[in-house]
């Protein structure tokens, strides 16, 4: 009866570990009191020179901290900006010195809104399924590498499918 309840106990946990493994590959990244969520970049066709990549970062710390650079191998450059309407016009512009996360923020990068990475002068398309690193620089913090998947924009991701045309 002692062995019966010993495999019991070691199936249960075994179950308990397989459920809980997807948990464990969820696709963020803690560096200090910084969590980045979900870093994802957009497909992109052939010939288009720069893609745009997406995460969320989040300050669980009682100091502020800045996103001062990036970089990535697939970019000769790699920029933050931000999307904002000014009238009728949608306006994209770098952020200067870079992106401030105070104490308790999170910052959501999304297509179409608010803040955003830009890859430019990509060395190649970015393919959906394609894994692309990414260095992270904080003032504070210092330097993570997170990895960006890359998703096809029509999977219905972002809201901006209609306006993929220009």
């Amino acid at each position: 009866m002692k062995q019966f309840f010993q495999r019991a106990a070691g199936i249960a946990m075994a179950a308990t570990l397989l459920a809980a493994a997807p948990l464990s590959q969820a696709h963020e990244y803690k560096l200090g009191q910084l969590e980045i969520g979900h870093p994802y970049a957009r497909a992109t066709v052939p010939g288009q020179p720069a893609g745009g990549a997406y995460f969320s970062i989040e300050n669980k710390g009682a100091a502020s901290d800045k996103l001062v650079a990036l970089s990535s191998p697939v970019a000769k450059s790699t920029e933050i900006h931000t999307m904002a309407m000014e009238g009728n016009l949608m306006k994209m512009r770098e952020v200067d010195g870079g992106l401030e996360i105070k104490p308790g923020q999170k910052i959501a990068m999304q297509p179409g809104n608010g803040y955003h990475i830009m890859l430019m002068g990509l060395s190649k398309p970015l393919k959906a399924g394609d894994k692309v690193p990414l260095t992270l620089t904080f003032e504070k913090a210092g330097k993570v590498d997170v990895t960006l998947n890359v998703e096809d924009p029509a999977a219905g991701k972002d809201d901006m499918k209609g306006h993929m045309h220009h």
